[in-house]
């Protein structure tokens, strides 16, 4: 038996990707820019197991065995079989035809709207790839047919996904931008209004988005893409913040451009977006920018140097529920809010929300792409079963 663990990084995307032009294929209709989340906060960690005498592909998420027939995970497996058929290392060879044992787990809230998918389907290639010695191949491209925004989670730092125009899908792939240490002092806080499944999943939004949403169909977004790109590599966060405001912005009136309406954002989600306004009305500048995903959880980008600051103000204004306990509610990097200035509390027209509008705070950085764990870290016994039930 063979068997490799290692874990994947979630990604936020600052320029959304939103419809697709082939949806077998996973090809979008734009470009799309991201930020890689450091692995040691919200990451998927995945162990693949492979033998002869395996009797067929088993999968087990989040502790819970899945059906291995999702078309998605199919294309995956069949691509780096197809892949190891072709390699010219004799292992891999003679595995293509070994059967699979897959564990995997997240540490962070599924389907709500935190690229789940992206982390999962990133690490499950990166995964299989390692498994079946598979060197030099641009992964991206196998973790775009499970998920699209996986495909910018096979790198750190900041990454664009390629749309792409040929028809094959073999030029839609990501790169990095830059790594992590370009903009080492860029912070993210993610605030989880509300972790449940989503009403209507991504996918299926899309799709509806495509056929009805006129706004879509009439939207130019190559000028934003060229212009958020040099901001990073610029390191202008003024210019990054507004970029990334407004694509969220367009994001969510697409969603209601569609027909039926997709409606993700919630009363806090909007108060959220408002209070960000205000911070940067009081300083004249971007201090803080916001972007929402398919879901009502915010996504603040910062510097580290307003991080305490603007922590203060969501405390003030979304205040926690202390029954619940700190440790519960704030995650990620350990840090402590310090007091905003008077003046910048009065100049905000807002009246603080209920406490326990947020469910928890996640503070995290930019960080790197996937990685390989050692032997100890793996999810399946000597056998190639899951370590929770063997």
């Amino acid at each position: 038996m063979e068997i490799v663990t290692c874990v994947a990084p979630v990604n936020i995307a600052a320029i959304k990707y939103w419809g697709k032009r082939d949806e077998d294929l996973i090809l979008p209709l734009n470009d799309s820019i991201s930020l890689t989340i450091n692995t040691k906060f919200m990451r998927a960690k995945t162990t693949i197991a492979a033998s002869p005498k395996f009797e067929k592909d088993k999968i087990w998420l989040n502790g819970r065995e899945e059906s291995i027939l999702n078309p998605r995970l199919e294309a995956c497996l069949k691509e780096i079989r197809m892949r190891a058929e072709k390699s010219s290392n004799p292992q891999a060879k003679a595995m293509k035809s070994w059967k699979v044992h897959i564990c995997s787990e997240n540490n962070f809230p599924t389907a709500a709207g935190l690229a789940s998918s992206s982390a999962g389907y990133a690490c499950l290639v990166y995964t299989l790839a390692r498994l079946f010695r598979l060197e030099g191949e641009d992964l991206s491209v196998i973790a775009r047919r499970g998920s699209g925004s996986a495909c910018r989670s096979i790198h750190g730092g900041f990454v664009i996904w390629n749309k792409g125009i040929n028809n094959d899908g073999s030029d839609s792939f990501a790169e990095q931008i830059a790594p992590a240490s370009h903009w080492k002092d860029m912070r993210i806080l993610i605030l989880v209004v509300n972790s449940d499944r989503k009403s209507v999943g991504s996918s299926k939004a899309m799709q509806r988005s495509v056929k009805t949403s006129d706004f879509l169909k009439n939207f130019k977004i190559d000028e934003r893409v060229a212009a958020l790109r040099d901001s990073i590599l610029k390191k202008d966060f003024e210019r990054f913040a507004e970029l990334t405001m407004r694509d969220s912005n367009r994001l969510h009136s697409v969603c209601l451009d569609t027909y039926p309406p997709v409606q993700y954002l919630t009363d806090t989600s909007h108060f959220i977006m408002q209070l960000v306004h205000h911070i940067n009305d009081f300083f004249g500048k971007a201090k803080v920018a916001y972007t929402f995903d398919a879901g009502p959880n915010a996504c603040l980008f910062l510097l580290e140097d307003t991080v305490k600051m603007v922590l203060s103000l969501i405390n003030y204004f979304l205040p926690p529920n202390l029954e619940k306990g700190d440790e519960s509610y704030m995650k990620g990097e350990k840090i402590q809010p310090e007091e905003a200035p008077k003046t910048l509390l009065e100049s905000i027209p807002l009246r603080p929300r209920a406490a326990g509008s947020l469910e928890s705070i996640i503070y995290v950085d930019v960080g790197g792409g996937p990685e390989v764990l050692p032997e100890g870290e793996h999810l399946l016994n000597d056998i190639g079963f899951p370590l929770s039930i063997s």
